[in-house]
C-alpha cells in the first residue's frame, strides 16, 4: 500500500537537510575566513552567502507549506526553482572567493 503521506514528509525531510548543509557550508566558509584576514571581498562573499541562505530557507518554508496543503503532487514553480538555484550558486561562488 502507498502512504500518501510519505511523500510529502521525505520532501519536507529533503528541504530540511539541504538548508542545514547549506548552513553547514556557510559557517565553514565564515571560519575559513575569520581564521585569516578579513578582506572585503570574502566578507562581502560571506554577507551574500547569508543572505541567500536566508532566500533559501523562505523557499523551503513556502514549498513545505504548499506541500502540507495539498491534497496530491504539486509541482514546485518555475520561480521558485530559479531562486533555489541561484542560492546554490551563489554559495558555490562564495566558497571560491574564500578560497
Amino acid at each position: 500500500m502507498r502512504d500518501p503521506g510519505a511523500q510529502p514528509e521525505r520532501t519536507r525531510l529533503a528541504w530540511r537537510r539541504t538548508t542545514l548543509a547549506y548552513a553547514v557550508a556557510l559557517a565553514l566558509g565564515a571560519r575559513t575566513a575569520l581564521e585569516g584576514d578579513l578582506s572585503p571581498t570574502a566578507a562581502t562573499a560571506l554577507a551574500c552567502a547569508a543572505l541567500a541562505w536566508l532566500a533559501l530557507l523562505l523557499a523551503a518554508h513556502r514549498r513545505t507549506r504548499v506541500l502540507a496543503r495539498a491534497e496530491g503532487p504539486v509541482p514546485m514553480a518555475a520561480g521558485a526553482v530559479r531562486a533555489t538555484v541561484a542560492c546554490t550558486l551563489v554559495l558555490v561562488a562564495a566558497g571560491a572567493l574564500l578560497l
